[in-house]
């Protein structure tokens, strides 16, 4: 069983809940449960648009969601970072001593026909053991 399990959350799909019973599923003894939220910056020209105001009140907006979806889950911890998916949950895993990722994929693009292109990447480049829950729907 695993210590330190990490859970990314994409706030806008419904397939959290099923990645989070799974790392329940996976704690050994004691194990910590990390929800993490990337929040992905604001691209390119978009920026001139937008004020900073906006861009934090969007990221507070993010926290609260994640928050909410933990509500009913006290052994998990909420965690959130700025940066492109994958890269940061990789980041994330490596500089924290996480042994597992619990990832969600859906609906895959030809590119990435198996797996989500998220979790494709994760899959590749993690520093540890990667579950992947497949969202049938």
């Amino acid at each position: 069983m695993y210590r330190k399990i990490l859970v990314p959350m994409a706030l806008d799909h419904g397939i959290s809940p099923n990645t989070l019973e799974v790392a329940k599923a996976l704690q050994g003894e004691g194990a910590e449960i990390i929800a993490l939220h990337v929040y992905e910056a604001v691209q390119g020209s978009v920026t001139a648009y937008l004020d900073e105001g906006t861009i934090k009140a969007g990221f507070d907006r993010a926290k609260e969601k994640l928050n909410e979806k933990l509500a009913d889950i006290p052994e998990a911890k909420a965690a959130i970072i700025q940066g492109h998916s994958a890269r940061a949950i990789i980041d994330y895993a490596d500089a924290n001593g996480i042994d597992c990722i619990v990832i969600g994929s859906h609906k895959p693009g030809l590119s990435d026909y198996f797996l989500g292109s998220t979790a494709a990447r994760v899959v590749r480049h993690a520093p540890c053991a990667v579950h992947v829950i497949r969202n049938t729907h």
